[in-house]
């Protein structure tokens, strides 16, 4: 009943709530904890002082980069040398390849083909699956089927010449000159221009490449004139064919064949060398490499090396002299 004697008409008493003895003894006790924290000196959790420096990330991002870049550097290098020594070990392997193919060992030449008890052996190695590229097989074939053709050619001369020197004793140069022509030209074409074509393509040699272009050029000039047929120049080209006809159809004819044989040979090397330069555009050869070429043989050549040497020691001996 005591809360009816207080009085309604009354000031009212100020009360705190904040006053209570159970509220400001929470209060001090958090204000207490909260004053002696110091987030930058120690860690609450485990008692342990944390340097300020240590948690800065940024530095180390920064003095990782340069590390990253000079490791980059470094594998990159490392890439360029194993590049480097493959393509130098390459180059090892194809410069020994090339003196295994112009001497080749374990490998029996075999060509011409002859008989093993014929008393003349084959003299050079032929192989256009092993030695010729690919690209380059189908117009080295095509060289050495003309080189085929050519020599066909010079023995049905020599015939046809037979034939009219039978017919007009006067007609005896023409024959001589072409008993020599096929001796001469036959192997003389094989070595001088069928060869440097088939070692061109077989090893990307400039040097070969213009010995070919230089001498199979006057090929095709003597072709030219052979199918033309100069009377006493050894040919049964046209002029020699049509001047028999009025005395003899039959020679005149096969002499004919002759002459057409010869256009065909004429027409043929023009088309092949044309076909040979554009292949040779494609492989990359330079008259630079070609000189090249041609000074390293020199100098490396086991003859011009021991000729050297001699007139170097004359020169020497006649100087103490």
């Amino acid at each position: 009943m005591s809360g009816f004697d207080n009085n309604p008409f009354a000031e009212p008493v100020d009360v705190n709530p904040f006053q209570d003895p159970s509220v400001t003894q929470v209060t001090n006790t958090a204000a207490d904890g909260i004053g002696e924290f110091n987030p930058f000196t120690s860690d609450p959790l485990n008692g342990r002082t944390i340097p300020i420096s240590q948690p800065a990330v940024l530095p180390t991002t920064v003095q990782d980069s340069p590390k990253a870049s000079a490791a980059a550097g470094q594998a990159e290098l490392l890439r360029q040398q194993a590049e480097l020594e493959r393509k130098a070990a390459e180059l090892e392997r194809k410069e020994r390849d090339l003196r295994n193919r112009d001497n080749p060992q374990g490998k029996e030449n075999n060509w011409p083909p002859l008989p093993r008890f014929f008393p003349i052996k084959p003299c050079f190695y032929q192989d256009f699956n092993e030695e010729i590229p690919a690209e380059f097989q189908r117009i080295c074939r095509m060289m050495y089927y003309l080189w085929m053709y050519h020599s066909v050619t010079l023995f049905l001369n020599l015939l046809a010449c037979l034939a009219c020197f039978t017919i007009f004793a006067q007609n005896g140069v023409d024959f001589g000159l072409s008993i020599l022509w096929f001796i001469l030209f036959t192997p003389a074409a094989f070595a001088c221009w069928y060869r440097p074509v088939y070692k061109a393509f077989r090893s990307d040699s400039s040097f070969n490449f213009f010995f070919f272009f230089f001498i199979f050029s006057f090929q095709v000039i003597v072709y030219i004139i052979q199918s033309v047929g100069i009377p006493n120049w050894g040919n049964s080209g046209w002029i020699t064919a049509l001047t028999v006809l009025r005395t003899n159809i039959p020679v005149a004819v096969f002499m004919m064949v002759v002459a057409v044989f010869f256009t065909v040979n004429a027409a043929l090397s023009v088309i092949l060398l044309k076909l040979v330069h554009s292949k040779y555009r494609r492989t990359g050869a330079s008259f630079q490499k070609a000189q090249e070429e041609f000074s390293h043989g020199v100098v490396t050549n086991r003859t011009f090396q021991s000729a050297a040497t001699s007139a170097a020691t004359s020169a020497v001996q006649g100087g103490f002299r």
